[in-house]
């Protein structure tokens, strides 16, 4: 039996090459295709595909929210992530997602062709390490926004201003502190996080902000 496929991409022309290339297989049949993020998991839900095959950007929303529902609603759907970018952001939030592989865009349609195979037949390409290390970072972000919960008002304050990349002169600007003042908050915030710099402050409260968007985000 041919494998049904599925394909997520917002540009007419990436979805029309990856047909044609996919459709060059004998044991491979395009059953659907969208370029909307929005639409995407009802037409998965309308064509039953074996594979899904999802952009992870696209205008109207994530392709990895996408792999989300398509899951929740087809435990037996497995989707294969495909990216600009490597970014281990993204990537971690697949993993959670449940999804079956990250691949680049770059990757020659030889290997896209043996990836959706592989992935039809119960295959994970997603390394066991990497997984791990996934999992090992979301529970530390847990902890930390246990953490995040033991800072005072004003040290919330300060971290969610230290997320939108102002400086301790714009913050204390904006709060009407001395920046030494501010230096100060800063340094006793990170010693709560048990953290060394603010740039690890910054990327944990906008992680928290993302979870409290989105629930799912954390595997929870």
């Amino acid at each position: 039996m041919s494998i049904r496929v599925f394909l997520l991409d917002d540009h007419q022309v990436v979805r029309e090459g990856l047909r044609k290339l996919l459709e060059a297989e004998d044991d491979i049949e395009v059953v659907g295709d969208s370029g909307s993020a929005v639409d995407a998991p009802a037409v998965a839900q309308l064509v039953r595909p074996d594979v899904a095959v999802l952009d992870v950007r696209l205008p109207d929303g994530d392709g990895v929210q996408v792999c989300r529902e398509i899951r929740a609603a087809q435990p037996d759907v497995a989707c294969l992530m495909l990216s600009s970018f490597a970014d281990e952001e993204a990537l971690a939030q697949a993993v959670l997602a449940g999804a079956s592989g990250y691949l680049l865009k770059q990757i020659h349609g030889n290997e896209l062709v043996s990836s959706i195979r592989a992935v039809a037949n119960g295959r994970s390409l997603i390394d066991t390490t990497t997984a791990r290390r996934v999992v090992d970072r979301i529970r530390r972000d847990q902890a930390h926004a246990d953490d995040v919960d033991q800072l005072t008002d004003r040290e919330r304050e300060i971290l969610a201003l230290i997320a939108d990349g102002k400086t301790n002169r714009q913050i204390g600007a904006e709060l009407f502190l001395s920046e030494k003042t501010v230096k100060n908050y800063v340094s006793n915030l990170l010693a709560k996080l048990g953290m060394s710099r603010r740039s690890q402050a910054a990327a944990l409260a906008a992680r928290i902000a993302e979870h409290k968007a989105d629930p799912g985000a954390w595997g929870s």
